[in-house]
C-alpha cells in the first residue's frame, strides 16, 4: 500500500475567509493547484498542458482565520488514459482530514516503469462517497450571477485563468444566486446566517485568457429543507461557448451555533419559482 506525500503546508489567513468566516473555496483551489503540481513532480509525472480539468471536494469541516493546515496526495487508480490523485487537507494542530479531494490528470500512456512504480504507491479513498448528481442538458431557466473579464492577477503559469480565478467568479455567482432567493448581504448579517459548502465538482475544459470577458450563469437544481445544489457554469457571453461548471451543495448555516439552518418559507417560494423557469 503506497504511502502520502506531503504537498502544501500553510495557513488559513483572515483576509482569505468569506462572510461564512471561513476558508473562501476558491482559496482551497489555490492551494490545491500548488498540491498537485507538487504531487506531479513527486510521483514522476511530466506535468501536462492546461487541458481538461475535473475535480471532486468533499468538504468534512471547516478551516476558519488563523488555522494551520497542510495538504497530503497519493496516487488513487491507474486507468488507461491518466492518472486519478487523492489530495486530502489536514488540519496540522489536530492531525485531522477536513477536506478530501478526486482529481482526474488525463496524459497520455505512461511508462512500463513508471506505471508499476504508480500502482505500487496507489492509495485507497477513506474520504466521504463522491456522489453522482444528475445535470440539466441545457442551461435553460439559468440566470446571470457574475460577469467580468480575465486580469493579469487571474493567470496561473500557462497564461490561462487559473483554478482559484474560475472558482472567485462561480463564488460571485453563488452569493448572486442567493441574493435572488431573498438571502442578501442584509439578511445574513441581521440574521447570522451564511452558506456552507459540502461539496464541490469543478470541470473545466476550457481556460479563458487575458482580456477575455466571461459570464457565469446559474441554476437552482436542488432546494432542501436546509440546503440548496447550484450549478454554475462559466462561458464567453459573446459566443455562449462553455468554458467550464461548478455544480455546489451548501446548506444555509447558523454562524453561531455552526450548524445547518432551515430556510424561510419565503425564501423556499423565490428558489422554486426559480427552478420551475428551468422545468
Amino acid at each position: 500500500m503506497g504511502e502520502w506525500i506531503e504537498t502544501y503546508r500553510g495557513i488559513v489567513a483572515p483576509w482569505e475567509c468569506d462572510v461564512t468566516e471561513h476558508f473562501t473555496v476558491a482559496y482551497y483551489f489555490d492551494r490545491l493547484a500548488v498540491a498537485a503540481a507538487l504531487a506531479a513532480k513527486a510521483l514522476g509525472l511530466v506535468e501536462p498542458a492546461r487541458g481538461s480539468v475535473r475535480l471532486d471536494l468533499r468538504f468534512v469541516r471547516e478551516l476558519r482565520a488563523g488555522a494551520s493546515f497542510h495538504v497530503e496526495s497519493a496516487p488513487l487508480a491507474i486507468p488507461e488514459d491518466g492518472v486519478r490523485l487523492a489530495h486530502r487537507f489536514v488540519d496540522s494542530a489536530k492531525g485531522e482530514s477536513v477536506t478530501w479531494v478526486e482529481q482526474e490528470l488525463a496524459l497520455s500512456a505512461l511508462p512500463p516503469e513508471l506505471r508499476a512504480d504508480l500502482e505500487r504507491r496507489i492509495v485507497p479513498w477513506e474520504g466521504p462517497p463522491i456522489e453522482t448528481r444528475p445535470v440539466p442538458a441545457t442551461r435553460r431557466g439559468f440566470f446571470p450571477t457574475s460577469r467580468d473579464r480575465v486580469r493579469p492577477a487571474d493567470l496561473d503559469e500557462s497564461g490561462h485563468l487559473s483554478l482559484a480565478g474560475f472558482v472567485h467568479r462561480f463564488t460571485a455567482g453563488c452569493i448572486q444566486g442567493l441574493a435572488a432567493i431573498g438571502l442578501s448581504a442584509e439578511y445574513m448579517h441581521e440574521e447570522r446566517r451564511g452558506y456552507s459548502t459540502f461539496e464541490l465538482k469543478l470541470a473545466i475544459d476550457k481556460a479563458p485568457r487575458l482580456g477575455d470577458a466571461v459570464l457565469v450563469e446559474t441554476g437552482i437544481l436542488h432546494l432542501g429543507n436546509s440546503s440548496v445544489r447550484f450549478l454554475h457554469a462559466m462561458v464567453n457571453p459573446e459566443s455562449g461557448e462553455e468554458f467550464g461548471r461548478l455544480g455546489q451543495f451548501g446548506v444555509q448555516l447558523d454562524l453561531d451555533a455552526r450548524r445547518p439552518a432551515a430556510l424561510p418559507p419565503q425564501f423556499r417560494a423565490r428558489a422554486q419559482a426559480l427552478m420551475m423557469n428551468g422545468s
